[in-house]
């Protein structure tokens, strides 16, 4: 590995570990706290802003890793924004929509700066053109990935772990296939991240707040991007999918939970992958390292995924969302009485 990216991801690491405890000082002065509510695992009032020391790592390693002589001016203006809006958030905790209209917005920039998604192809099918979709597409993308680290921000680590494991895999991807940009981006983003958890794991000292989650699902979001950029298969979009399967998987099945329930889709509750393996008796670190191990599995389920036969790559889909679906049932992801398949298993084997 060239010397510079290991100096870049140390830079990034160490500058965290420095710069955190000042961003605490610094939330709690200016009032970007969380306090606890029903909803919530903690008991006290915590400084949150943490996404501030992460985007601060990362800057250094930006320099660090010669990354600034690339031309990635759309890529750095929508990080900036990304962090204002996290940062007011932190702070003055924004309405959902203002966020949403300025994800909308850091999504349209990038658009702007040609990094799109412009064919899909299909096996056994010839390449489809989007056209105009190609804009639509590429910002849901943009805006789906951004989300979905807030969505599992629930437990001391958790998101930054996950994150953390993701951006992994997605370095050692790129690094396989000698993508010259990802590798170095990824790197930096993980030095900071990890730096981060020294300070976020249980008992969390700092939360990283939307100012990191929402900085963070944007980077992964630019990083998956960038691996697809303009022409991709129809199974290259599943890569990204798998690699943040966690919080992928925890936000379908609330969205199925809230159906099955008859609940608003918006609607918040405490029966979120991490509350229902608590509710089992786990502890709060136990259940962050559960749900690690979830998270690594389907990172080595996207890195097999990349090279396998299309039968394999189906085999690889199908077995993770049995294997799932089985999990959900068991925890009572959507409810006590929701579990269609150990209904139909205990059927079929009753019978025999």
């Amino acid at each position: 590995m060239d010397i510079r990216l290991i100096i870049a991801f140390l830079a990034s690491f160490i500058t965290v570990l420095i710069v955190t405890p000042f961003v605490i000082k610094l939330a709690i002065k200016i009032g970007a706290t969380d306090k606890p509510n029903h909803r919530k695992v903690h008991q006290k009032v915590m400084p949150r802003l943490g996404g501030l020391a992460i985007f601060i790592g990362v800057f250094v390693g930006f320099f660090a890793s010669g990354l600034y002589k690339e031309k990635m001016t759309g890529i750095i203006l929508g990080a900036l924004i990304i962090i204002i809006i996290g940062i007011l958030d932190d702070k003055y905790q924004l309405s959902a929509k203002v966020k949403f209209i300025g994800q909308i917005g850091v999504a349209g920039i990038i658009v702007s700066t040609g990094l799109t998604i412009d064919f899909i192809s299909i096996p056994f099918v010839e390449k489809i053109n989007l056209g105009i979709w190609a804009i639509p597409v590429t910002i849901f993308w943009i805006v789906a990935i951004t989300n979905a680290i807030n969505l599992i921000d629930g437990l001391d680590g958790l998101a930054a772990g996950i994150s953390s494991i993701g951006i992994a895999t997605i370095a050692i991807m790129a690094g396989i296939a000698g993508k010259g940009m990802i590798l170095p981006l990824a790197l930096i983003l993980l030095g900071s991240t990890i730096g981060f958890l020294f300070y976020n794991f249980h008992p969390a000292k700092i939360f990283m707040g939307d100012t990191g989650a929402l900085f963070l699902g944007y980077s992964i979001s630019i990083l998956s991007l960038l691996g697809l950029y303009k022409s991709v298969t129809l199974f290259s979009f599943v890569v990204p999918i798998l690699i943040l399967g966690v919080p992928i998987f925890d936000t379908t099945f609330a969205i199925i939970r809230r159906i099955v329930n008859k609940k608003p889709i918006a609607a918040p509750d405490k029966s979120h992958l991490h509350h229902r393996i608590l509710a089992l008796g786990f502890s709060h670190r136990n259940t962050v390292l559960i749900i690690y191990a979830m998270g690594i599995l389907f990172s080595i389920c996207a890195i097999v995924f990349e090279s396998a036969t299309l039968w394999g790559s189906l085999l690889i889909v199908a077995g993770l969302l049995i294997f799932f679906q089985i999990i959900a049932e068991i925890i009572g992801l959507v409810n006590e009485g929701y579990k269609p398949f150990l209904k139909m298993y205990r059927r079929v084997f009753e019978k025999h």
